[in-house]
């Protein structure tokens, strides 16, 4: 092989043509890093973790979906948010779009301990209901939709 050649990604794949008989070798064949000059990698993210955030889990994603379902074929709730927020998540029903949440379906889980993590709460920041179980807090929401219905 031709001096110009040695090291360069063009000869060493033409050597390995000529040793293979024309056949293509992928596999990686790896250097020994050369001299002392080798440092290990900069870590690319060094400053303070992102605090975590409060999320729905998907059964109560699941829960509060079907609900929400139910509602937007008896024609009483358009359109949804869902807020992820530090200490809390929030799902937000709306009749409009343009308008202030009819409801607002709340997990705190620092409230856990205390009052229950979850907590359905109107459209003037009344707390309509709060408890340990998401499914008994979703009920007062349930029973509008049975009134809707009759």
């Amino acid at each position: 092989m031709a001096l110009a050649e040695k090291g360069s990604l063009k000869g060493h794949l033409q050597m390995n043509l000529r040793q293979n008989r024309g056949r293509l070798d992928f596999s990686q064949k790896r250097r020994k890093s050369e001299g002392m000059n080798a440092q290990p990698p900069i870590p690319l993210h060094t400053g303070p973790q992102a605090p975590p955030q409060v999320a729905f889990h998907r059964t109560e994603l699941n829960l509060i979906l079907s609900l929400y379902g139910r509602m937007v074929a008896a024609g009483e709730w358009r359109d949804y948010g869902i807020s992820l927020l530090k200490e809390a998540a929030v799902f937000s029903v709306f009749r409009r779009t343009a308008e202030n949440p009819l409801y607002r379906i709340e997990k705190r889980p620092k409230l856990r301990n205390r009052q229950g993590m979850y907590a359905v709460i109107g459209i003037d920041g009344q707390v309509l209901k709060r408890g340990h179980d998401l499914k008994t807090v979703l009920r007062v929401l349930e029973r509008k939709l049975i009134r809707s219905v009759d």
